[in-house]
């Protein structure tokens, strides 16, 4: 190897490590500002506020997201939630979290009501951003497939708890429906709230009971898209190769949202528009018994249908759901693992019967979605892939990643976020007959 060669390697090694990022930022600066931070938490000078709260949170939460990323199985399975959830419980639980940081994310967190702001803009942002094209007429399309699957899901699920020794009304709201309720962020955080404030129960109590469900539900989903793939490799008279209706008029749905160059001004418009729905939420909470997170799905749900928002004003809903669930969805999964979950209490959960409600609840409502598929004249592998998107986390790209049919983004989105919506609202209002 000549000199030459040398110095051209040696010149590249920087600038690979300086490519690496963790999160958005560099590695060259992500270090430097964690090492500045774990300073502060040691010394003992980290803000007891939002500023120190967040810093930790958000720090920790890129690397434990990367790391969810990266390795190798279980990035396939939704690994950044179960990291950015796990580690943070099990550190808390064994006393390896510094008190410091512990207070700084409580503060954040709960004190000043963080998580409250990232659900208004993150789930008002998730319903006002889609485009009502892709709403209305990507929801008939599926209507039939996810109700039929969905029933199926609750009937099979709540069978086979009862052979477990779990009764309905546990199934039913603490497994089924974190299963299909639009995933952790945007289903189980406001359910855990709701269901809190209904059953005077602690919020971490129901959240560790029910993120099992839905991390389980998720690779139940992932598996089965991967089989689904497979079949379709074997039986052409079952794929649509990512055409969902045989007319092949899939097209007519277009892309979820057409991408636009970010506005300062409209970001402040989402900001201020879902932290409105959501005053609106607890404001009307007290006359009808509905708690506030959930009514401000119903509010912006409204509003999606009657088109009563100009149109830039949904664009800038939508344009701070994509900053907000981009840079903050790992630190707050990391202050709800750390917070919420308790450690002993998530570990017990994964216990046959559990994961067996988990797994049938799942395979009912894909099983479902391909035999209804097929006789509305869908492709049943297809039919089949996007209602598993059911009983996704939020995101479906793992589900449709794992069946390589990501062309179907504009239904998964149906299924799991309208699909997820719905289910979080009739969960709530059930509860309150129930209970």
């Amino acid at each position: 190897m000549t000199d030459t060669a040398i110095k051209v390697e040696d010149a590249a090694e920087p600038s690979a490590l300086a490519a690496l990022k963790i999160g958005p930022l560099p590695i060259t600066v992500y270090v430097p500002a964690a090492l500045v931070c774990a300073a502060a938490v040691y010394s003992g000078k980290l803000p007891n506020d939002v500023i120190g709260g967040l810093s930790v949170l958000m720090l920790l939460g890129f690397l434990l997201g990367k790391l969810g990323q990266t390795i190798p199985l279980l990035k396939r399975i939704g690994g950044t939630a179960i990291m950015c959830l796990f580690v943070p419980a099990a550190l808390v639980a064994y006393g390896l979290m510094p008190e410091t940081a512990l207070k700084a994310m409580a503060t954040t967190f709960r004190t000043a009501n963080f998580q409250y702001f990232f659900i208004a803009c993150l789930v008002a942002g998730s319903i006002l951003g889609m485009p009502h094209r892709v709403l209305v007429q990507g929801f008939l399309r599926m209507f039939v497939p996810l109700l039929v699957g969905t029933l199926s899901a609750i009937a099979i699920g709540v069978t086979v708890g009862l052979l477990f020794g779990h009764s309905p009304k546990e199934t039913f709201f603490f497994v089924i429906i974190p299963i299909i309720g639009g995933g952790l962020a945007e289903g189980v955080l406001p359910l855990s709230i709701a269901y809190a404030e209904m059953l005077h129960r602690p919020q971490g109590e129901l959240v560790a009971q029910m993120v099992p469900a839905a991390l389980l539900g998720n690779v139940v989903a992932i598996v089965a898209a991967g089989l689904l793939a497979r079949l379709a490799e074997k039986r052409r008279d079952l794929n649509g190769r990512g055409m969902l209706v045989k007319t092949g008029d899939d097209d007519i749905l277009g892309p979820a949202r057409s991408d636009h160059p970010i506005d300062l001004g409209l970001l402040g418009a989402g900001i201020v528009l879902s932290c409105v729905l959501f005053v609106l939420g607890m404001v009307l909470a007290p006359y009808t018994g509905i708690p506030g997170p959930i009514l401000m799905i119903i509010a912006a749900v409204a509003l999606k249908l009657t088109k009563l928002l100009p149109a830039e004003m949904e664009l800038g809903a939508y344009q701070i759901n994509k900053f907000m669930s981009t840079n903050l969805t790992f630190a707050i999964l990391v202050a709800m693992g750390a917070l919420l979950v308790s450690w002993q209490q998530l570990v017990a959960s994964f216990n046959p019967g559990y994961i067996a409600i988990c797994t049938t609840t799942v395979l009912a409502m894909v099983t479902s979605g391909f035999f209804v598929g097929k006789w509305l004249n869908m492709y049943p592998v297809e039919a089949a892939i996007v209602t598993a998107c059911h009983s996704g986390l939020g995101g479906t790209g793992d589900i449709l990643g794992a069946a390589d049919r990501m062309g179907l983004m504009a239904f998964a989105q149906i299924a799991t976020r309208v699909g997820g919506a719905i289910m979080i609202v009739i969960a709530t209002l059930a509860m309150k007959v129930v209970y």
